[in-house]
């Protein structure tokens, strides 16, 4: 399952990425608190939060590692560098985790399954923990040539993973600048840079680290899966609509994760738009005859 191991300086910057936009989040408080907060920033914020988080729902995730729609050429880099702005991993990384969890999902050779250490209330905890965030880590890398077969033939594929520090540069440095020419000032450039990257990154970051642990332990589960997945409907809008986490679990190649009437799934809409435009076809969308099938027994 596991080939090869992280450099030391790769596995310094996964602290760097980790620790610092989780401290500034936490200094939000006092900078709010005592200066506020301009609305530029927060439009920063969730502009390029958005923008990532798509990138990793529906370019990472739904495509690249499930394979829900087919799309053109031009749309798969794009979903690969969109998925990269969101500072994760590059695509490669990524999909081989992510396909890696749903072999072994909540069994031992599952990356991050909360469930891995027992049910005890502190197995639990510390089972939260490993899922949130403390599996990032273990410096064991995942097998590409055994869950990522098809994008190590993929050059263009390679050739954005390959360029992903450039991305990650591009994810910081991109809100400074708009922040900076929106104001012509130095300090809008910093606050722009504080706001839609760094703070940015941390609130991007729990709510798809949030996919991996309380939806796998909090929840309702309408559907039969062989795993522990749940729905948590309070990360449906932030999330994109992966919080709808049992039916993905369910039927992992659907399309939409939100399927139940109420259920908001922003990145299946923005799949249905690119079919519309003619930028993705053979899209998998869920049918009425499938859910029934997978729907728990009433």
């Amino acid at each position: 399952m596991t080939d090869g191991r992280r450099t030391s300086v790769q596995h310094f910057l996964i602290y760097v990425f980790v620790a610092v936009p989780m401290i500034a989040l936490v200094a939000t408080v006092p900078l709010v608190w005592g200066w506020g907060v301009n609305w530029h920033d927060l439009a920063l914020l969730a502009v390029f939060h958005t923008v990532g988080v798509l990138g990793i729902t529906v370019g990472f995730h739904r495509y690249f590692t499930h394979k829900s729609f087919k799309a053109k050429q031009w749309l798969r880099v794009a979903m690969a560098i969109t998925g990269s702005l969101a500072v994760q991993g590059n695509v490669l990384n990524w999909v081989a985790d992510h396909r890696r969890h749903h072999a072994f999902s909540d069994r031992e050779g599952d990356p991050h399954s909360p469930w891995l250490f027992g049910t005890s209330p502190l197995a639990v905890a510390k089972g939260f923990l490993h899922a949130h965030m403390g599996w990032f880590f273990d410096r064991a890398e995942t097998n590409h040539r055994r869950f990522i077969p098809d994008l190590l033939a993929d050059r263009a594929v390679r050739g954005v993973a390959r360029t992903f520090g450039l991305w990650v540069t591009v994810s910081l440095l991109l809100p400074a600048i708009i922040g900076g020419l929106v104001t012509m000032s130095w300090w809008g450039a910093v606050s722009g840079f504080f706001w839609g990257g760094l703070v940015r990154l941390a609130v991007s970051n729990h709510v798809t680290w949030s996919i991996n642990s309380i939806c796998h332990m909090v929840g309702a589960r309408p559907f039969r899966s062989r795993d522990r997945s749940r729905n948590f409907w309070p990360l449906a809008l932030v999330s994109m609509g992966e919080s709808w986490h049992n039916l993905h679990h369910a039927d992992p190649t659907c399309a939409r994760h939100g399927v139940l009437p109420g259920q908001i799934d922003v990145s299946a809409r923005v799949i249905w738009i690119f079919e519309r435009l003619g930028w993705a076809y053979d899209v998998r969308w869920p049918t009425p005859q499938r859910l029934a099938k997978l729907a728990v027994d009433v």
